[in-house]
């Protein structure tokens, strides 16, 4: 679990609510036609604008920017270079009773690649279209969040116009201004929250994430190549450390 993305979602939302509770009752800020304008709006413009298939999938992608943490680069070079100190001593076969014990799939495949015997460039051929495809899986589901983050103080500042309206055609009505009012002032509420809580902060996660992903990817890419091209562990070593900073440099180096 990504702690920082939960830690800051449950605080931001904790903050919000509090400081309503202080000043006052927490239902007053709840307003269904409020919350059908701005999120139903959203939806709406969404799928207008993208396909349903991306746009069902969100949820996907906000869980996953959530709960799937990825491995640190350190984590990953140790683990490479076990793989070619055995391949090393016992061949690359050898690396069959390893691909089981491995959960993510890149590397599973990478793997598999190597050890069924295919060339060099037919790997990175293969492996690099992979990490493209995975650029643009989540450049879409950045792109979604992120029009996402725009259209909501949108739909909210269309709430406020229509709760004008219905506020300017019953002036006459007390009760009818309070309920103009509230779904006025609740819609830009809602479209303001929801895009500074919810859309534009995962959609930055989930670019900073892709990232991580990619050069992670990149570092398994050129390891397992290594590996195929039979260069000790400690070069493979040496040629992963090119992918992380000075400061990790020296973890790698301590480790054994």
């Amino acid at each position: 679990m990504d702690i920082a993305s939960l830690i800051g979602v449950l605080l931001g939302w904790v903050l919000v609510i509090v400081a309503i509770i202080m000043g006052g009752p927490l239902g007053i800020f709840v307003d269904v036609p409020s919350i059908m304008i701005v999120f139903g709006g959203t939806i709406a413009a969404s799928l207008m604008c993208f396909k349903l298939q991306s746009v069902l999938g969100v949820i996907g992608i906000c869980k996953k920017v959530l709960l799937y943490p990825l491995p640190t680069p350190t984590e990953e070079i140790e683990r490479i270079v076990g793989y070619s100190n055995l391949a090393r001593r016992e061949g690359l076969l050898a690396l069959e009773e390893k691909i089981d014990e491995v959960s993510d799939d890149f590397t599973r495949k990478a793997l598999r690649l190597i050890i069924d015997g295919f060339p060099g460039p037919t790997v990175r051929e293969i492996l690099e279209i992979d990490i493209e495809n995975l650029m643009a899986r989540h450049s879409e589901g950045k792109k979604l969040l992120d029009n996402m983050g725009a259209m909501a103080p949108a739909f909210g500042m269309i709430g406020t116009l229509i709760g004008l309206v219905q506020m300017l055609q019953n002036m006459s009505d007390p009760a009818g201004i309070g309920k103009g009012m509230a779904v006025a002032l609740l819609t830009t509420f809602y479209g303001a929250v929801s895009a500074n809580l919810i859309y534009i902060p995962f959609a930055t996660k989930l670019g900073n994430r892709s990232k991580e992903e990619v050069e992670l990817r990149s570092l398994i890419l050129e390891g397992v190549l290594a590996i195929q091209a039979g260069d000790k562990p400690a070069l493979v070593k040496e040629k992963l450390k090119s992918f992380i900073s000075p400061k990790s440099r020296e973890l790698v180096d301590s480790s054994k």
